[in-house]
């Protein structure tokens, strides 16, 4: 029987409001048991880590993140992302920002460095309010804490879909 690898990458900031979605997904399911083969992990806003992190070779990459659509606040989302698209390059090569996190960067700076054709999707959460640049903001948004059960659920489902659908290999 093959084992998968399947991380869950939990990316935001935690001053931004409702940008901490992803962090708070992280803290909750820290408290439940994993499958194994499953890894949780808290990115927060640290870009070259999860850059590093998605060079290792995964079955797949689960990120976790607020992310604005247009749709009603606390919408949750299941996102197949393209990082193909050379939307943000600058002069054709690729840059992630050492003290912010865009994961469209990141992924494009993995594809840039040889990383492997990991599958990733995307579990994001519609802001309400990501505060001001200036003053930040603490805490998150009524409708995105309400989300934060049906991301974690949705989280559960895909993670179980994915192990229950690997192929088994025969033992001899």
């Amino acid at each position: 029987m093959t084992n998968q690898r399947i991380l869950i990458a939990c990316i935001g900031n935690i001053f931004l409001g409702d940008d901490g979605f992803g962090v708070e997904v992280a803290r909750r399911l820290a408290g439940r048991p994993l499958p194994p083969g499953v890894v949780l992990k808290d990115f927060g806003i640290r870009s070259f880590d999860l850059t590093y992190a998605l060079l290792d070779p995964w079955d797949l990459v689960i990120l976790v993140d607020a992310c604005s659509r247009g749709d009603k606040p606390g919408s949750v989302y299941l996102i197949e992302p393209d990082p193909v698209e050379e939307t943000g390059a600058v002069g054709g090569h690729q840059s992630v920002d050492p003290h912010g996190m865009k994961p469209l960067s990141v992924l494009r700076m993995v594809k840039c460095m040889g990383g492997p054709p990991n599958r990733t999707l995307v579990v994001g959460c519609e802001p309400a309010d990501l505060g001001s640049d200036e003053e930040g903001k603490l805490g998150l948004s009524e409708p995105v804490e309400a989300a934060i059960d049906e991301a974690m659920k949705l989280i559960e489902k895909t993670v179980s879909e994915s192990l229950d659908s690997k192929p088994v290999e025969a033992v001899s």
